[in-house]
């Protein structure tokens, strides 16, 4: 049966009202004295001149003083340490003169065992009914633990810091030995090749990683000169270990049998046999010699899978030296390289570089840059030389920004323009 407003309670719940009731009557009987004298909080009053009139037990507690020592004896300033008392007199007093009260104030109150005890101050002026102020109120709140835990907080943000510093001084002291060890897998700088302009440059997508492209341009002897663009499979350690080998290798074959097909013939067969057992490692690579005779340079190269070789013409025309069907190096026992040969005739430039540049992402679908737009990219430049033509390309690739997120070397090669010669006006 339903029971309404009016029924007779059930078993249990008499007894309930009964406790409530009993709770509520002891409450009533705490005296307002008690409660000012043993609030959970510290209380005082002070004349205007700061003379504590009245201060509650619970603040005596903390100090340690008997309140015949505080009253009409002390000023609340005398209360606060020398930082605190500092404080008020050039902040906490002018903007209770001005405002009339404030609120949440760090102080420190020093105890009677010189101690200091971190506190959270609010006073308000009581003025009189004419307006006249009277005395002043305090409150004063416990803030060792909130103290406690700001200074926890501030130690943890500080060794956070100090980890962050001491994360960058590490990464920057990576950074430059990978800067340095990195140098050490490129020639210092190209030589000087009678006949031959060269220009090089090599972008480092990340300082924190070492990359696996390199070149280099020797001489071989005989008026031949040497060189080789390669990239290695990944990046850090294992790829500049990679890197080396395959730099001395070409440069020792080279010596021994210039032939391209050769030369990457003898690298394939040393990286397969240092790598066959363990994790594979090889490379693309193109390898090429270079023969000036006749006012021309006679070139003759071989690539192992790495991208074509373009060549920038006098006459303005951009077109790839094809060389097909060559396999990565390293991977097979025995792998077929791909041969070419052309002239380079007076203005001619021959540009090796690495995927880099043409699988760098461009424009808002993040197309590949491409072969095609390397080669228009090239014709559209004016037949300066080697260097005009390295220094177009730096300026490209650096309009890829994040689209170019691999390491690119750039090698060019080229036969200087004939001078010109200047025509006279003959008169008679």
């Amino acid at each position: 049966m339903c029971r309404t407003d009016q029924s007779v309670p059930e078993p249990g719940e008499e007894q309930d009202v009964d406790a409530t009731d009993a709770v509520f009557t002891a409450l009533l009987e705490d005296s307002a004295e008690e409660l000012y004298e043993q609030a959970p909080c510290g209380y005082l009053s002070t004349l205007m001149d700061g003379t504590i009139a009245k201060i509650n037990a619970t603040l005596l507690e903390w100090l340690g003083l008997e309140r015949s020592q505080v009253v009409g004896r002390m000023r609340f300033t005398d209360l606060l340490t020398v930082g605190g008392k500092l404080y008020h007199e050039t902040h906490f007093a002018p903007l209770l003169q001005m405002k009339g009260e404030v609120s949440g104030i760090a102080l420190d109150i020093k105890t009677a065992r010189k101690q200091r005890m971190p506190v959270l101050v609010t006073s308000k002026v009581k003025t009189s009914e004419e307006g006249e102020p009277m005395l002043i109120r305090t409150t004063v709140f416990d803030a060792r633990d909130r103290r406690a835990y700001e200074m926890e907080l501030l130690r943890g943000r500080q060794a956070a810091e100090e980890a962050r510093r001491q994360s960058e001084a590490d990464r920057a002291r990576l950074q430059e030995a990978l800067a340095v060890l990195q140098q050490s897998l490129l020639p210092a700088e190209l030589p000087v090749v009678p006949g031959l302009e060269a220009g090089s440059y090599y972008h480092t997508a990340s300082p924190d990683l070492l990359g696996g492209d390199f070149y280099d341009l020797f001489p071989l002897g005989g008026g031949q000169w040497a060189f080789f663009l390669g990239d290695v499979c990944g990046k850090g350690p294992q790829a500049a270990a990679v890197t080396s080998l395959a730099r001395y290798t070409l440069r020792a074959a080279a010596l021994h049998d210039p032939d391209p097909v050769s030369v990457l013939t003898t690298l394939n067969t040393v990286l397969h046999e240092r790598y066959a057992s363990g994790e594979g490692r090889y490379c693309t690579a193109i390898f090429g010699v270079l023969q000036p005779a006749d006012g021309r340079v006679r070139l003759h190269l071989a690539s192992g899978g790495h991208p074509s070789a373009l060549i920038q013409r006098a006459d303005g025309s951009a077109d790839y030296l094809p060389t097909p069907g060559g396999l990565l190096v390293g991977v097979l026992p025995q792998a077929p390289f791909t041969a070419a040969r052309t002239d380079l005739l007076p203005g001619d430039t021959l540009l090796l570089y690495t995927d880099g540049l043409t699988e760098a992402r461009t424009g808002p679908e993040r197309e590949l840059y491409g072969d095609d737009a390397l080669r228009a990219f090239t014709a559209a430049q004016p037949s300066a030389g080697p260097q005009s033509l390295i220094t177009a390309l730096s300026g490209l690739l650096a309009s890829f920004g994040d689209g170019l997120d691999d390491d690119t070397a750039l090698l060019a090669l080229g036969v200087p323009s004939l001078p010109s010669i200047a025509s006279e006006d003959l008169t008679t």
